[in-house]
């Protein structure tokens, strides 16, 4: 068989040696990062400048003052001006593999080795194929009916070709269904999906959605039977005008709030009955539970059209069954995504399929579990997985918004989520850390809280 002068490359004496000496300048550099460290005054002056400049450029001011140096090792981060933080929240879950991993150096080396920067539409190469195909393999290991899957650069264009599936596929109707307090993307359509009103200002409205209650841990038998209530007057009320309904199965942006199988199940079968496309929303729980896909961990195998994944998986996808395989031109992207990005994502997805990951988010989440319900003035841990999230107090904005301002500050980056309450939220690098990890950062949460309740 012909050896193809890619194979030649990959395989050359000096490409493998020049592997070992930047892993080695990259270990030499990690090894003098061994926990949080405060900022140079030496480099204070030129960081606000850099932190100005950016605000400027951006024509509004970044959530925290983190501008990276470029360097990290696991889940702590270098910043430019010098300290040293754990990032628990890996750029809101994509840095799964946390900061300056090894094998995220490998997969960078053969993507800068490539021919191109970025793969397409016209134009991609084979590391492509074979993503989409272990990501559909991957989606029907427990009997699910996944059978394509199209790439995409972002999990908010993944949901918008899940939107144009589902409205061509179920033409000629108009409408969309979704959870309560629902986070879908920020584009001009997904803007209106998403329940957060702050979203929509100034905008035209792109299509109609109607809301229903999510499911309610305390309220299980009731929150599901208003939920399947509000279903049907819904369909009653503007019969044969949906195209879909998108379900988040744990919600990032609401707070981390969790559903059950018997919720979903219920709902999808009126769905099913009425011909509402039934998508899954997974670029934030992808990767992050005891199975690949949510959807898997909640038993929906075989009842789902449309799933959508991105964050942690590097580069961002569509998958859907075979019922809504899309007409020609209806998707189409001049980027799929960089070379680095797809070889990053294949690397994750063959790691996730080996399944040590997945052990190891329940695993983190049960020591985190453990230490929250140990502190006071914190609720929780609440979340599932390789998604953690805590209460602080009264749960207001404005204490939430005083908290992880002075967490950051002590050397932990987090994010908030939700309202009524309003939740810190992690979304730690699990396949960089370890369980010593976990316990610093609970130690600077413990310390952290003491300070702004006193």
């Amino acid at each position: 068989m012909k050896r193809l002068l890619a194979q030649t490359l990959m395989e050359d004496p000096r490409v493998m040696e020049a592997k070992q000496l930047l892993l080695a300048a990259l270990t030499d550099v990690k090894n003098e990062m061994k926990g949080v460290q405060a900022p140079s005054g030496e480099l204070k002056e030129s960081y606000a400048n850099w932190i100005a400049r950016a605000n400027q450029s951006r024509g509004g001011n970044i959530w925290y003052p983190f501008l990276g140096s470029g360097v990290g090792n696991g889940a702590l981060v270098e910043l430019a001006d010098g300290s040293v933080k754990y990032d628990f929240i890996s750029g809101i879950g994509v840095h799964y593999y946390g900061h300056s991993h090894d094998e995220m150096l490998d997969c960078g080396v053969d993507a800068a080795l490539a021919d191109t920067i970025q793969q397409g539409h016209l134009q991609q190469n084979t590391d492509s194929v074979e993503l989409m195909e272990e990501l559909v393999a991957l989606a029907q290991k427990n009997g699910g009916d996944m059978a394509h899957c199209f790439l995409s650069t972002s999990g908010a264009m993944a949901n918008e070709n899940a939107l144009k599936m589902m409205f061509q596929k179920n033409a000629p109707a108009t409408r969309m269904l979704s959870f309560y307090k629902c986070f879908s993307g920020r584009t001009l359509a997904l803007a209106q999906l998403t329940d957060k009103a702050a979203y929509r200002v100034g905008l035209p409205n792109a299509m109609a959605v109607d809301y229903i209650p999510f499911y309610d841990a305390e309220r299980p038998q009731e929150s599901t039977a208003e939920a399947l209530g509000a279903l049907r007057e819904h369909l009653a009320r503007f019969p044969g005008q949906y195209a879909g309904m998108c379900m988040e199965l744990i919600q990032g942006e609401g707070g981390y709030n969790i559903g059950s199988e018997a919720f979903f199940k219920a709902l999808i079968e009126v769905l099913i009955e009425h011909g509402v496309a039934v998508w899954i929303d997974e670029v934030q729980t992808f990767g992050r539970l005891s199975e690949p896909f949510a959807f898997q961990y909640f038993g929906l195998d075989g009842l789902v059209d449309v799933v959508t994944i991105g964050k942690m998986s590097q580069i961002c996808a569509t998958l859907f069954t075979d019922a809504y395989r899309a007409k020609p031109g209806l998707l189409s992207q001049t980027f799929t995504s960089s070379g680095q990005a797809i070889k990053a994502g294949l690397h994750t997805v063959r790691g996730l399929a080996q399944g040590d990951l997945l052990v190891k988010n329940m695993r983190m989440n049960a020591v985190w579990t453990e230490r929250m319900e140990k502190i006071d003035h914190v609720s929780g841990g609440y979340g599932l997985g390789a998604m953690f999230a805590m209460t602080v107090g009264d749960g207001s904005i404005e204490l939430a918004k005083k908290f992880s301002s002075r967490l950051f500050e002590n050397g932990v980056i987090t994010f908030i989520a939700g309202s009524g309450p309003t939740r810190i939220r992690c979304l730690p690098p699990i396949a960089a850390i370890e369980e010593a990890d976990v316990h610093a950062v609970c130690d600077i949460i413990e310390a952290t809280v003491k300070e702004v309740m006193s």
